[in-house]
């Protein structure tokens, strides 16, 4: 049977086989697209006259043309999108990318770097040459081309920049496919969802009551939380105790069955995390987060070795090599890379994998855009070692919640029951408004924000 004929047939029985009756109405259409990727009278075995719309390959593609699809990326666009500055972003303008095909699919990714975007936005172009005229169906051969094509590895602006390219390619290859990134990832876990945690703040016995009760009645089953202080390297025994004092009360206003982190934000040494992780152990934290710089493992192995907290950590690394020494040491229980770094659904995908093996769970970090947030939620639905993922919104949906919402046309990133919806539609499940993107004009890079000790030594945030 040819391959339209048993599209056509697997449309008519859409129905008999469970589909859901958008898919089942949908799959005529699916499978008209799905044929731009039918090898069997394909027209692009060699680049094309360029009148004719043809688009050349980027190097070293000729060897693949006789296995790839009729579809070729033609063109590729960065848009940088600046906040009001009452939101508290100033350091994070926004980096989308769009990827245009030959078809007139197209998908979005993000590349938001904090600090960086400048630099992230002129590294999404660096790539152009090693991305347009390819195959967005051939992701993997891609993703390797634009990180070990690049020559000098890593690093978080070449990750998230990849990261940009990387999402907007699966989300095309969800639209051709007519599938939702999750399914071509295997499928989710667990049909209610991807259970997600809140930020939230606060210093008193009161305070931490009114958040539990706030929490509870939103349906929401966990949340994270900061130090009180900005510790030293060495800190001292006032503030070891604050921050250890700070948990004991969080624990006793949000109450037994809330779960809550802390990020340490790499602030102590080794042996004063270690001291602080032995003094919180009746608190039952859900995670303990960067209590280490995270670049320095055996420092971090050596703070935790003796805790029976869960250690988390892993926002700052990129690519599934940049987590190889922290996944074979054994020095964490959970990952957390950040989609619009570590190098987009593909890498983020490895690392699940490579962290499964190794029974580690993930809890992967989002503190940008919604773009990069929506499509880790297909990752983290696919995992099955996924324990949650961070957003960083409140319970109390806020302003950013409205920018979302007018750059998408709908209400991004809002849990229910404790968990994010799995997404609907096929690809990532939306799609950016270019209008919208225009009310948000990019003003140019802003430092990431910087903080001080009191002698005036520079802390880490």
């Amino acid at each position: 049977m040819r391959r339209r004929q048993m599209l056509g047939a697997l449309a008519a029985g859409a129905g008999t086989l469970g589909f859901s009756p958008r898919t089942a109405a949908a799959f005529a259409k699916d499978a008209a697209i799905a044929e731009l990727t039918s090898e069997a009278d394909c027209a692009c075995a060699a680049p094309q006259d360029a009148a004719a719309g043809a688009v050349a390959g980027p190097p070293g593609f000729a060897p693949f043309a006789p296995v790839t699809s009729k579809l070729r990326i033609t063109d590729m666009k960065v848009f940088g999108v600046t906040l009001d500055p009452k939101l508290g972003r100033a350091d994070r303008p926004y980096v989308f990318v769009k990827i245009e095909t030959n078809q007139g699919v197209f998908g979005w990714g993000e590349a938001t770097l904090e600090g960086k975007a400048s630099a992230a936005m002129a590294c999404v172009n660096d790539l152009r040459d090693l991305v347009i005229g390819s195959d967005p169906m051939q992701v993997e051969h891609t993703y390797q081309l634009m990180y070990i094509g690049s020559f000098y590895r890593g690093g978080p602006v070449l990750g998230s920049a990849i990261s940009g390219i990387d999402q907007a390619i699966w989300d095309i290859r969800g639209k051709v496919m007519g599938l939702p990134v999750f399914d071509l990832l295997g499928g989710a876990v667990d049909p209610r969802g991807v259970r997600g945690y809140y930020h939230a703040s606060g210093r008193t016995l009161a305070e931490f009551k009114e958040l539990g009760a706030k929490t509870r009645e939103a349906g929401v089953t966990a949340l994270k939380f900061q130090l009180p202080d900005f510790l030293e390297w060495i800190a001292t025994g006032e503030k070891v105790a604050r921050a250890v004092k700070h948990m004991e009360t969080l624990r006793e206003g949000l109450g037994p069955d809330l779960d809550f982190a802390v990020d340490f934000h790499a602030r102590p040494n080794p042996t004063v995390a270690a001291q602080i992780l032995r003094e919180i152990e009746p608190y039952h934290l859900l995670f303990a987060e960067e209590v280490c710089p995270p670049e320095n493992v055996r420092a971090m192995l050596r703070a935790v070795r003796k805790s029976t907290t869960p250690i988390a950590t892993g926002e700052r690394l990129i690519a599934s090599y940049g987590c190889a020494d922290i996944i074979d040491m054994g020095v964490v229980d959970i990952l957390q890379p950040d989609i619009a770094h570590v190098g987009g659904i593909t890498a983020l995908w490895k690392v699940s994998a490579a962290a499964e093996a190794a029974g580690i769970r993930m809890a992967p970090h989002a503190c940008e855009g919604p773009v990069g947030g929506l499509a880790s939620l297909h990752v983290d639905a696919a995992s099955p070692n996924f324990l949650a993922q961070e957003i960083c919104g409140l319970v109390d949906a806020g302003e950013m919640n409205k920018v979302w919402e007018d750059l998408l046309g709908f209400p991004a990133m809002r849990m229910v029951d404790g968990r994010y919806p799995l997404p609907k539609g096929v690809g990532l499940g939306f799609e950016v408004s270019e209008a919208a993107l225009k009310r948000y004009p990019f003003q140019g890079t802003r430092p990431f924000p910087t903080a001080f000790h009191e002698d005036g030594s520079v802390a880490s945030i």
